[in-house]
């Protein structure tokens, strides 16, 4: 059991920040790169640590941890427990989904875009091998709009893998309208939401989306080694992984090394021993996140963002990003003539960020605040000739 407190109310964001013990001694906004740690994760290692020195070996309590992050990402993502996966990183979970596909004849077109994280790139690219042809979708004005995605969506796509949000400069895509030309063309449609979840509502219902990909490293603020994957329930049992494990099985106490007997709910998705650790981890993170409910997450980030916005075009700086706020997330990102010099400059001014493909990557959570943008502005001053 976690020795951390409550959040005593979802609005009281002083209260929040206390428990992300890095402000102490850094401006930290680099979320889409790490989230920070919190003092219930840490207590959630320490846990673990308790509960193996107690019992030494404890599979009925591992397992419940494991069936409580499934619950509590199908909480998340208004989905139902029977259709999440819980996988030790995204890749796995795409691979699995992949290893499902049939490229045939008549339908073997992947379609991928520009703004795809490499891992959702190259996993698709891997499937040549078994006969996907894969066509990548590129940028038109600083922004992919779903109307580039309809000129390549056909009747021979077997699948249309997506980042919503762009790892390099935040640009985030118009998944309901990607969702309904895939569905009128047959095809299936994958949401990498890694760079997204934690920081919009995502209704996989309301969206559309056949899978969806998330994980804890970034704004669900938990650690590297656990994610998830989403798979709608009506093609669950159609879809049969031949990227697989014990854990993947109907029964994972037969221990039968005869057969392969897939689970009929999203288990089947998965693959060997769970990443149990991180799995108490992931359960402390997604506490934070309905405590302070996601709702007024996506508020609160709405109002730092703003701010940020108007801070850049008032001291000149250039998004990265599409300026339309209902085509970026959580990153803003500021054009730079060197980035990783830029990135060092603030570092040593005690603040965290991250850079890619040219842009400063600023990336606020619930837990920042407007102190945290003007120490960030007042460095980006200083540093005025790093910024394109």
């Amino acid at each position: 059991m976690s020795t951390a407190a409550a959040i005593p109310n979802a609005t009281d964001w002083p209260a929040i920040r206390a428990r992300f013990p890095i402000f102490e001694n850094r401006t930290f906004m680099n979320s889409c790169s790490y989230g920070a740690l919190s003092t219930d994760v840490m207590h959630s290692l320490h846990t673990y640590i308790d509960d193996r020195m107690e019992k030494g070996t404890d599979w009925a309590q591992w397992v419940e941890r494991n069936e409580n992050v499934r619950a509590g990402v199908a909480r998340l993502i208004a989905a139902v427990p029977d259709e999440v996966a819980v996988t030790t990183s995204a890749s796995q979970g795409i691979n699995a989904i992949a290893s499902a596909m049939d490229f045939n004849a008549e339908r073997n077109k992947v379609v991928i875009s520009d703004y795809a994280f490499p891992t959702n790139a190259q996993i698709w690219y891997a499937q040549q091998a078994r006969g996907a042809e894969v066509v990548q979708i590129g940028e038109r004005d600083g922004y992919i709009p779903p109307e580039a995605f309809a000129e390549v969506i056909d009747e021979k796509t077997r699948i249309v893998a997506v980042s919503q949000v762009c790892f390099r400069n935040g640009a985030k895509l118009d998944i309901p309208a990607i969702t309904e030309i895939a569905r009128q063309n047959g095809a299936y449609v994958l949401v990498d939401g890694y760079q997204s979840l934690g920081t919009v509502e995502f209704d996989v219902n309301e969206m559309g989306v056949d899978f969806l990909i998330g994980g804890f490293v970034k704004y669900l603020l938990g650690s590297a080694g656990v994610a998830f994957a989403y798979v709608r329930k009506d093609l669950v049992e159609k879809l049969v992984p031949t990227a697989t494990g014990w854990f993947a099985q109907a029964d994972i106490f037969a221990m039968d090394n005869t057969k392969y007997d897939p689970s009929p709910t999203a288990r089947r998705f998965e693959s060997g021993t769970p990443p149990v650790p991180n799995c108490y981890v992931a359960e402390a993170a997604l506490r934070i996140i309905e405590e302070a409910g996601l709702a007024a997450i996506v508020g609160r980030i709405q109002e730092l963002t703003t701010a940020i916005k108007d801070r850049a075009r008032e001291a000149g700086y250039r998004f990265g990003m599409p300026d339309d706020p209902s085509k970026h997330a959580a990153m803003i990102t500021l054009r730079s003539t060197d980035e990783h010099g830029l990135v060092a400059a603030l570092e040593a001014d005690r603040i965290v960020t991250s850079c890619r493909g040219g842009n400063l990557r600023v990336s606020p959570h619930f837990y920042n605040n407007f102190a945290d943008i003007d120490a960030l502005f007042d460095s980006l001053a200083k540093h005025r000739h790093l910024l394109a």
